[in-house]
């Protein structure tokens, strides 16, 4: 067989190898390529060209400083950073910039890591930025409001743990009760587009929402009447509405890179200016003489409500910022957004004192307890957080809702209850306690933008981007339920009483005509 295959081999056909090693064919069977095989080459070339690049760029030593590596891509001439671009994506793009150059251009492992090493030292090294004036005013006027408030809040914490006549159990139990029993009271349009925000007056007579329209309105409670509204000075949408801790004031925050304050005639007093880009949310001090706004520009800012002025202008944050809350007390705030992080700010010192991370998405909604040391956040991730400021940890994760969570909110006397509200079209309430569910409000057909609660804890109202206002209300307070314990013991007498009378009517009756008509049978009553 090998003898016949060989006799149909012709000399021509053998390749011949030359003294370079290539194998030459003879020109009249010269091998044609075809196009299919060139567009594999061409897929092989490449895939081997990205394999390499990979393989040049994991063995680089890239700046792990943000900073360094905006650096970097600067002196590359590269854009320092791409829309929508984070940390971590523009570090892998100066990696792969650099693995092409193929190291012309490329520190030596030794020097990147000399120059990491000098970042490092920069980065934990204690720097101080020289503040105003004003800065230290607002820092001594807080300082001498919130240490008496701490005070006072730990004495009355002793007082009621000591007291034996005291049952915070039953107490618990009591307004748990009673927010279960929530129903929906009143529902009515609230604006021609979504709304956004919404809170109670002090003295819950009163309910200001805001929404998409750029105007601010102002509601009767318990009724939902409109008895007055802001508008004129906003150019877009507004983000978030509060009411003033005396309730003489109301704040807005809108889209259009302003806060301002206004009376309750609708009448503007003071505009703050300042925020590179829109406003997310705003909250009044609890001295009544400050306000803090957020911003997508990444910074929280603080404000004289008197003179307008910027007080503080805080940083921290690596995206854009959405929520804020102050302690009670007036010492602390706390800040939250996209970058899935909270921090709590120390008003007096200027410190961030805690840095709590945990969610995996980013952070809209926060609020303290009233009993100071817990704090609450709701974000993207669906999940509510509860946090514990004396142990600087997590307490809790509530599972709370099957779509993002857009606002948490404390009930004010003492925190025994917490709401959420989400874009799944429910508001939720959470024991205080133990964190269970205690009741959900149904009813919107839209995702939920807002919440809160009155002082008295007989209302809660929320609001949606179905342009509904929702109040909602306990079926049958306390005290409508102690008077109807009550009432079964007053009808007994009452009915007694009757009776003896009746038989004394008809005894009477009875002898006065005993002798004209005999025995006779009693009137029916």
């Amino acid at each position: 067989m090998a003898a016949e295959v060989a006799k149909t081999v012709a000399l021509a056909d053998i390749p011949t190898l030359h003294s370079d090693g290539a194998a030459a064919v003879a020109k009249k069977d010269e091998y044609e390529v075809s196009e299919a095989s060139k567009v594999a080459r061409e897929k092989h070339e490449k895939d081997m060209e990205r394999i390499l690049l990979q393989r040049r760029a994991a063995a680089l030593a890239v700046p792990t400083s943000d900073a360094a590596v905006k650096e970097k891509l600067r002196q590359m001439g590269q854009p320092v950073t791409l829309f929508g671009e984070r940390e971590m994506e523009r570090r892998d793009r100066l990696r792969y910039l650099m693995a092409d150059e193929g190291g012309d251009r490329l520190p030596q492992k030794q020097e990147a890591k000399e120059e990491s090493v000098k970042i490092s030292a920069v980065q934990k090294s204690t720097f101080y930025t020289e503040g105003t004036a004003d800065l230290l005013r607002a820092r001594m006027e807080i300082l001498h409001f919130s240490v008496p408030r701490a005070a006072d809040r730990i004495a009355r914490a002793k007082r009621k743990r000591e007291n034996p006549d005291e049952d915070e159990e039953q107490e618990i139990k009591s307004v748990l009760k009673s927010v279960a029993n929530f129903s929906l009271d009143c529902s009515e349009i609230g604006d021609d587009r979504p709304l956004t925000g919404c809170a109670f007056s002090p003295d819950s007579a009163l309910l200001a929402t805001c929404g998409w329209t750029g105007v601010a309105k102002i509601w009767s409670v318990p009724d939902v009447k409109k008895v007055g509204a802001l508008k004129g000075h906003h150019t877009e949408r507004l983000t978030d509405v509060v009411f003033s801790p005396d309730g003489q004031n109301i704040a807005t925050a809108s889209a259009d890179r302003t806060a301002m304050v206004w009376d309750l005639q609708g009448n503007m007093k003071m505009a703050f200016k300042g925020h590179l880009t829109r406003l997310a949310r705003i909250a009044f001090h609890p001295s009544g003489a400050y306000i803090g706004t957020t911003s997508f520009d990444k910074t929280w800012r603080l404000w004289d409500v008197n003179t307008g002025a910027e007080v503080l202008l805080q940083e921290g944050h690596s995206r854009g910022l959405y929520g804020i809350a102050f302690q009670c007390d007036g010492s602390l705030v706390a800040s939250c957004g996209m970058d899935a992080l909270t921090r709590v700010w120390d008003l007096r010192t200027g410190r961030s004192i805690m840095a709590l991370e945990g969610h995996v998405k980013p952070v809209l909604g926060v609020d303290f307890s009233k009993n100071g040391y817990h704090l609450a956040t709701g974000g993207e991730d669906h999940t509510c957080k509860i946090w514990d400021l004396r142990r600087k940890a997590m307490l809790y994760t509530i599972p709370a809702h099957s779509s993002l969570i857009s606002q948490v909110k404390y009930e004010r006397e003492d925190g025994y209850y917490l709401m959420t509200a989400s874009f799944d079209n429910t508001a939720k309430a959470w024991s205080g306690r133990d964190f269970k569910p205690v009741k959900t409000l149904s009813g919107h057909e839209g995702k939920l933008t807002g919440v809160d609660v009155t002082s008295d804890n007989q209302y809660v109202v929320t609001v949606a981007h179905d342009r509904t206002i929702k109040l909602w209300s306990q079926k049958n307070s306390p005290a409508d339920d102690k008077e109807d314990e009550e009432m079964p013991d007053v009808g007994e007498g009452e009915q007694q009483q009757h009776e003896t009378q009746e038989l004394a009517e008809m005894e009477s009756e009875k002898e006065e005509q005993e002798d004209d008509e005999g025995e006779m049978e009693p009137p029916v009553q």
